[in-house]
């Protein structure tokens, strides 16, 4: 019996040693792989990860998320960490997990890459993360679009801020994307706290949409959905080499700030992740930039050698990210203040924003020369634009830990003081366009039968309509359809009229509105006569 079990003892001890012999050599096989958190798109993530595994036999498994989304996933998976590298467009991104001690420092073998890419340093001064790519952030359009419509090329910020604009333009918020965050942040250096706020909320007043993803900007122009997108240069410089009618410029107040990867503190593959970074730094790596899917612009300066004419080299064109000196910390101290204030001031107030926006550009047509009209014009357009904090507060270590909720939409909650001054912040925007929308009334006042007095007039109801005050916004687009029943805006008048009073549950006086647009105005638009027939239907019109 004892024999028997000392040899079953033997026996098994035996078969694991050969289990174990068996499988070391597949543990080492599928150790051989690299998993790669990344904010980038497939065409970059793809494209580059095959010219790795094609020069190194090494495979890639690429972990998408959104730069904001991969900073929280190796937080929480800190203490059993499966990633080994990092790899997004923000550099503020990595100080944030820098300074968690998430991010582990790396000496690169690589030679001619230069300390500087504009006025920024290419690669973490300590070590911790390294520049592959330098992207710089501005305006793409579709040039068929723009002839159609016949809008002119822009080539700076202030530009997208003109009338002619009003519903071409879109844009990300920055609470979804790290590089349209860095590109308010830019202009928030480059013109200052309150002017570039001011210049944010007119071209925001001038949106189309604000899309829930950064790729959602080039698409919508690539297709055009809309004519003018507010990109990081890669989107617009890629879409133009695939073929789409596009083009892309870099306004002057703009900023290169260097795109970078790193590597995670207790990597499963430190060796791994070394070789990549060597790779993407290597000519061969370099040149892979240069892919028609990935246009981005190389920290290797030899590497422009070999670029396609016309394409844009930072390390000759001095122009380029030269008037803003992009300071990363301050960046960093106010990461969740600027993406709070945003949304709140812009992507959910979108629809006030515009229609007030539309209001002060219609009124500054007429008001030219007109002191009086012009000083309340003025004080509309100041109250729409005010911010409810200053830069101090906003860069409040303690005060911007306070906003770490992301809300991808309106609805979703927030607790605690976020909220509260979330709510604040809203009640005082809310009180601003009252206000702005009162100078406007009396702007009216001073010019009652003037033709562009019924646009002030119809845009000043919008402001009304948007946030549901249906009493004022009918009362407003009644009195409008009366001093103008000939005008170009009665028909929209009448039309809002009637979806002001299904608002107030008024469903006879509605009906009675939407007919009288059909009977009088027989020549309306395509799509203004289907969405009166769905407004007929939604109140069971006759």
């Amino acid at each position: 019996m004892k024999i028997t079990k000392r040899i079953f003892v033997q026996l098994t001890a035996g078969a694991v040693l050969a289990v174990g012999a068996v499988m070391a050599p597949i543990q080492a096989v599928a150790a051989e792989k690299l998993v790669i958190v990344t904010s980038y798109p497939p065409d970059t993530t793809v494209t580059v990860g095959k010219a790795f595994t094609k020069a190194t036999g090494i495979k890639v498994e690429m972990l998408k998320k959104k730069t904001t989304a991969g900073i929280k996933y190796l937080q929480a998976t800190a203490a059993n960490n499966t990633s080994d590298m990092f790899w997004a467009s923000a550099p503020d991104a990595f100080e944030v997990l820098k300074g968690d001690g998430l991010l582990q420092k790396y000496t690169v073998k690589v030679k001619g890459i230069p300390e500087k890419v504009g006025a920024f340093p290419i690669n973490d001064p300590e070590g911790y993360y390294k520049g592959f790519a330098a992207s710089g952030y501005g305006i793409m359009w579709n040039t068929r679009y723009l002839k159609a419509k016949k809008l002119p090329v822009p080539n700076s910020w202030a530009d997208l801020e003109k009338p002619i604009y009003h519903g071409h333009v879109g844009m990300s918020a920055p609470s979804r994307s790290g590089t349209t965050h860095l590109t308010v942040e830019t202009l928030l250096q480059g013109e200052g706290w309150e002017k570039g706020w001011a210049r944010w909320k007119d071209i925001a007043g001038n949106f189309k949409t604000v899309t829930a993803r950064s790729f959602g900007v080039p698409d919508g122009v690539n297709s055009g959905q809309f004519g003018v997108g507010i990109v990081i240069d890669f989107f617009g410089l890629s879409s133009k080499a695939s073929g789409f009618p596009v083009d892309f410029v870099y306004p002057k107040m703009t900023t290169l700030v260097p795109a970078n990867i790193a590597i995670v503190k207790n990597a499963p593959n430190p060796g791994l992740a070394g070789q990549f970074i060597e790779f993407l730094l290597s000519p061969e790596g370099q040149e892979v930039l240069l892919d028609p899917k990935i246009r981005r612009l190389p920290v290797n300066p030899a590497t422009y050698a070999k670029a396609p004419k016309g394409f844009p080299n930072p390390f000759k064109d001095k122009s380029i990210g030269s008037a803003v000196k992009f300071d990363l910390q301050l960046s960093k101290s106010r990461y969740n203040i600027i993406n709070s204030l945003f949304d709140v001031m812009i992507t959910y107030r979108l629809d006030d924003l515009r229609a007030a926006t539309k209001a002060i550009q219609t009124a500054e047509a007429k008001s030219k020369g007109n002191a009086g009209a012009m000083k309340l014009i003025k004080q509309a357009r100041a109250l729409v634009s005010k911010v409810p904090i200053t830069a101090a507060k906003a860069s409040e270590k303690d005060f911007n830990s306070i906003f770490k909720k992301k809300r991808k939409k309106a609805t979703v909650k927030v607790t605690g003081r976020q909220a509260e001054f979330e709510q604040a912040w809203d009640t005082q925007i809310k009180t601003n366009y009252a206000k702005a929308e009162a100078a406007l009334q009396e702007f009216v006042k001073l010019h009652p039968k003037d033709v562009l007095v019924s646009n002030a007039r119809y845009w000043l109801g919008e402001t009304y309509y948007v946030r549901a005050a249906y009493v004022q916004a009918a009362e407003v687009f009644l009195e409008g359809y009366r001093a103008d029943p000939k005008g170009a805006k009665a028909p929209d008048s009448l039309l809002k009229l009637g979806m002001s009073l299904a608002g107030l549950d008024k469903k006879r006086e509605a009906c009675a509105a939407f007919n009288k647009l059909i009977k009088d105005y027989p020549s309306v638009s395509a799509g203004l006569r289907n969405t009166v027939s769905q407004e007929k239907q939604k109140n069971s019109c006759s």
